[in-house]
């Protein structure tokens, strides 16, 4: 990818210390993506990115790679370096030993545990520190891990795929397949940056899916996956009509199945069976209480592929963060399964307002992104 930035700029350097972040884009969670790079008379001398949870960050892979010329240059890290001890020891703290010059931070970090802590013991060393360099950019780096870290849910981007007419199925039910293989295939990116994949007892039903990465797809030329990191699957089945004998649950992978009353079934210790919480007034799974769950399980994204029924609950309940729509050049008919099921609005400023943040061609479909409103935000814009 080219660097719009003037060459040498600390915006050029940071740009080059995000392009490092994306390298973890898949595998990093519950961490958040991190890259940076060492600079030294305006001369590149070490880049590095955090890659998985457990490993080392981004600054000390980039410390390494410098050797001794880190001393006297100036790093450039897309998240503020961390200042306690957790699986690894602080990257501030390397910093420091390493007597770098400057540091340059995009954005400070929204953990608690860090939050201005690792740029404070920076400056008490008497290292210069630049913020707020590319940070919109960065922050898109990491969207889940700071709802987390803010808010205590994941970011939620819930996936339709649809005909012209907005339809994602047939009458008598057939859905697969509306849209064609490239977008089929770019799903298989958002599923392997999720954290987990969510749906309902009816999608399970319906077409009896995996929802897993499929390692056939998964060889993404600009990120290749050196390793496929399987979503943990979500469902919901409150009625409990979903048996054993069904795909994701006997391929060994992760499901955490949500269900009410007293266990029908056995299933295989791969799954995870927890009692729902029902919301009081409609009776079906309080989707809050839900997304707080996954948020204390350490889950920063979640992917939500499941019926109209499901996401216009989602939607409805302005607890979709992220909606991302893949229209295919066909035509359904009026009969055919709308995109979602909403209430009966009775005024226009009642329905979820989208804000599109990208349009694009998928081979023969058009992927539409959009960010979703809260009614705050809608007001306010209006």
């Amino acid at each position: 990818m080219s660097n719009p930035f003037p060459l040498h700029s600390d915006e050029y350097w940071m740009a080059m210390a995000i392009q490092q972040a994306r390298r973890g884009l898949y595998t990093t969670s519950p961490n958040p993506r991190v890259g940076c790079v060492i600079v030294k008379d305006n001369t590149l001398i070490g880049a590095g990115a955090h890659l998985q949870a457990g490993t080392p960050h981004a600054e000390v892979h980039a410390l390494q790679d410098a050797g001794n010329e880190a001393q006297g240059a100036t790093a450039y890290v897309t998240l503020e370096p961390c200042s306690h001890t957790g699986r690894t020891p602080p990257c501030a703290e390397a910093l420091v030993k390493a007597n770098v010059a400057r540091v340059v931070v995009a954005m400070t970090d929204p953990n608690p545990l860090v939050s201005g802590r690792g740029i404070k013991r920076l400056q008490d060393a008497g290292i210069a520190v630049t913020q707020g360099v590319l940070t919109q950019s960065a922050e898109a780096l990491n969207p889940g891990f700071i709802k987390r870290m803010t808010c205590g849910r994941p970011w939620v981007r819930a996936k339709l795929a649809c005909s012209l007419d907005g339809k994602i199925a047939l009458a008598n039910g057939v859905s697969q397949w509306i849209t064609g293989p490239a977008a089929r295939q770019d799903v298989q990116r958002f599923r392997a940056q999720s954290c987990a994949v969510l749906t309902g007892s009816g999608t399970v039903k319906a077409d009896n899916p995996s929802l897993l990465v499929r390692p056939e797809q998964a060889n993404f030329s600009d990120y290749p996956l050196t390793q496929c990191r399987q979503p943990l699957r979500v469902v919901i089945d409150t009625r409990q009509q979903l048996t054993p004998d069904l795909a994701m649950f006997n391929d060994g992978q992760p499901v955490l199945l949500v269900v009410n009353g007293q266990l029908k079934h056995e299933f295989s210790d791969a799954v995870t069976v927890i009692p729902a919480k029902l919301d009081a007034a409609s009776q079906k799974v309080s989707l809050t209480w839900l997304l707080d769950e996954l948020g204390r399980q350490g889950l920063n994204e979640l992917w939500l592929e499941a019926g109209a029924g499901l996401a216009g609950a989602f939607l409805d309940q302005h607890l979709v963060d992220e909606l991302i729509v893949y229209q295919a050049p066909k035509v359904l008919g009026d009969k055919g399964v709308s995109m979602l099921t909403l209430p009966d609005y009775q005024q226009i400023n009642e329905a979820p307002h989208l804000k599109m943040t990208d349009l694009r061609h998928i081979a023969e479909d058009i992927r539409m992104t959009y960010r979703v409103m809260t009614p705050d935000t809608h007001a306010a814009a209006g």
